[in-house]
């Protein structure tokens, strides 16, 4: 019987930390011949290089090398390069994570030439057809074969929109399987100490951490002014250190909103929201871990703060993770500044918590996507021995 070939799209930054344990895992496993595909959308060292080498993610087998560009020219440019990866090697399988243009595009190209097409994170659904990603998520859970579901809500969403229950798999987080992985080695990272929040091994006073990205966030100059003025009140009580992503930079200094941001200082953090540069994966996953409070747009986010026990306040008006509410760690608070100045209070005053997993989110996501990847398409290589020169040392 010959082995299951998966080809993996990813793109963006998001897609290495849920692509990562799946790699991680298929190296593991007999039977699997696989190929990384890269888009290049996110294509620099801190978008998406620093993320590969610390993850110990393999160099991608085909880097596309796209680029930026408007949503419509970067899916069509990865549906072209893509297609020739397809016909070339003829996988048996493609792989998609997230919700991005990548996403779609590589989903799109398996499903008109008859490849199998798996998504991982499927259901999750904001409701809001303003956000790109909901239209990427909902064309992409159409058109897929297999979807590997993260929360009960993606179940009853995929139901409701007519899939066929046996094409629907409850298996987990892949972005917390990374979390669970790299929590303890995240630890040792110097970020805390750089910024003056850890001194001789005793950490500081409490800070925040503030993500900002969506374009209904960043795009609008009113908009984003009344979010960056609210931080900035709620910064002169603590630090509110901000990585900055290049495109909301590219709009702060655009619409004349550099001002709300205090001034970089290694080392000696006061007050004023703090701008970083764009954080590698393990500097801001020890900056999540000891946040007094984080406040984002960003759905991963939400989802790590949850396992972090970390309060979170989203400053958007929906959310496609709706287990991160119920389970007490997340607020929607959109951009009302007393709403999210209020929430903040309340968060500030109150003790951190000890918070219960949602269901399935214990590190073992990627065991069980590839475990039914098999079933489904090669039951015959179930349980076959993995090779000596197959395995891998994982030293993430």
């Amino acid at each position: 019987m010959s082995n299951l070939r998966i080809a993996s799209m990813v793109g963006a930054r998001p897609n290495f930390m849920k692509i990562a344990p799946i790699v991680h895992e298929i190296q593991r496993t007999a039977g699997i011949d696989h190929r990384l595909v890269h888009s290049g959308q996110h294509y620099d060292q801190q978008m998406s290089e620093s993320f590969f080498e610390e993850l110990h993610i393999p160099k991608p087998d085909v880097n596309l090398e796209v680029g930026s560009g408007s949503h419509a020219w970067q899916t069509a440019e990865v549906m072209k390069r893509f297609e020739a990866v397809v016909l070339e090697w003829k996988p048996d399988v493609v792989m998609v994570v997230g919700d991005v243009n990548s996403t779609l595009a590589a989903a799109l190209v398996a499903s008109k030439l008859g490849v199998t097409v798996a998504h991982v994170e499927a259901g999750l659904r904001s409701f809001d057809r303003s956000m790109p990603e909901e239209i990427n998520r909902k064309l992409t859970d159409a058109i897929s074969d297999l979807l590997f579901v993260t929360e009960q809500s993606g179940i009853q969403n995929l139901l409701k929109e007519g899939v066929e229950q046996d094409k629907i798999f409850l298996v987990g987080n892949v972005m917390i399987d990374c979390l669970v992985e790299h929590r303890k080695i995240a630890e040792k990272s110097e970020i805390l100490r750089r910024l003056g929040l850890q001194k001789d091994g005793v950490k500081a006073s409490a800070y925040g951490l503030l993500t900002l990205h969506r374009p209904s966030n960043v795009d609008d100059a009113a908009v984003l002014r009344d979010i960056l003025s609210t931080i900035a009140t709620l910064a002169e009580k603590m630090p509110v250190f901000f990585p900055v992503h290049p495109r909301s930079l590219e709009r702060i200094h655009q619409f004349g909103l550099g001002s709300y941001l205090a001034e970089e200082k290694s080392g000696a953090a006061s007050r004023g929201i703090v701008p970083l540069p764009p954080l590698g994966y393990l500097d801001f996953l020890c900056l999540m871990d000891h946040a007094r409070l984080i406040l984002t747009d960003s759905g991963g986010i939400q989802e790590e703060s949850t396992i972090l026990g970390v309060p979170c306040l989203t400053l958007r008006e929906n959310t496609e993770r709706p287990v991160t509410v119920e389970q007490g760690t997340n607020q929607i608070v959109g951009r009302d500044p007393k709403k999210i100045l209020a929430a903040a209070a309340l968060v500030l005053g109150a003790e951190r918590r000890a918070v219960k997993a949602p269901e399935l989110w214990d590190g073992h996501a990627a065991e069980r996507i590839v475990k039914i990847l098999l079933e489904r398409l090669r039951p015959g290589l179930l349980n076959k021995p993995v090779p000596e020169s197959s395995r891998i040392d994982n030293k993430s």
